[in-house]
């Protein structure tokens, strides 16, 4: 990233690599050792990567949207650090949930879509890291679950409820209250995951195509869409269409609104400003 608020050369991670791809900020989670396991080191250093791309977009768009990812080839995130929490109390544990809720919030925050390309695991909290991302690419040797129930605990990265709003209440019980493991196919089929990929290869080119086609529509329009996505998910309809509404009326105010209109009507590709 270009702007002196992001992650550059001396801002390094120990458990993280930060790098732009063309239009993509692209964030690798980097401890296969530990099977990409949430320490809490690591949860700090996602929770500065997403201030620092916060603050970078805050003064223009240096990316258009991020790709989280794991190493290693094994697991995008396997879960929580259970060597960590099996020393914490149940107020420390209060509070690491508390830690996952805030980051989880911040990448729904964020005014660009996040893409997760998981590959191999996303158990426990892996998999609620990818439920906080908007889009979910999965290579054939994913793995998704939420099996708490067998440590005794229960979600606490917010799977009890972005599970139910992603695959619906009946499905997101069934998988809570066993605790089994789905494969990518299963996964797809019951709206967990956007698309499935051969393999690492083919899922990371998948992700970095979406982010260029999103990288073509007027920056505003798709972070003011995502900021309206959210905001609806749980209102009654009416109440929702309210929200719309208001949204697309502000749409109207953005130089993006004026140029995008300008150029259809000229029968021209068009050129977004950005604000």
């Amino acid at each position: 990233m270009s702007t002196p608020s992001a992650p550059d050369a001396e801002q390094a991670y120990r458990h993280l690599r930060v790098e732009q791809e063309g239009s993509a900020l692209v964030v690798t989670i980097d401890r296969p050792k530990a099977l990409n396991a949430l320490a809490g080191e690591l949860v700090d250093e996602l929770q500065d990567v997403l201030a620092r791309a916060g603050a970078a977009l805050a003064d223009g768009w240096p990316f258009r949207a991020v790709i989280l990812t794991g190493a290693g080839g094994k697991a995008f995130v396997a879960g929580a650090d259970i060597r960590e929490m099996s020393a914490m109390s149940p107020d420390e544990a209060q509070e690491y949930s508390r830690r996952m809720h805030r980051l989880t919030l911040d990448l729904e925050r964020l005014p660009v879509p996040v893409v997760a390309a998981v590959d191999g695991y996303a158990l426990g909290g892996g998999c609620e890291l990818a439920l906080a991302c908007d889009v979910v690419f999965a290579s054939e040797a994913a793995r998704f679950g939420q099996p708490e129930v067998s440590l005794g605990l229960v979600p606490g990265f917010g799977g009890s409820v972005r599970l139910q709003q992603r695959v619906g209440p009946g499905m997101a019980r069934e998988l809570i209250f066993t605790g089994r493991r789905i494969d990518a196919a299963e996964a797809l089929r019951i709206g967990l995951v956007n698309r499935v990929l051969a393999d690492r290869e083919s899922l990371l080119e998948a992700a970095r195509e979406t982010v260029e086609l999103i990288a073509r529509q007027a920056p505003t329009a798709v972070a003011n869409a995502k900021l309206t996505l959210g905001a609806v998910a749980a209102l009654p309809t009416e109440d929702g269409l309210a929200v719309e509404a208001a949204s697309f009326r502000d749409a109207f105010t953005t130089d993006d609104s004026r140029a995008g209109r300008a150029a259809f009507l000229a029968k021209e590709t068009p050129s977004f400003p950005g604000r």
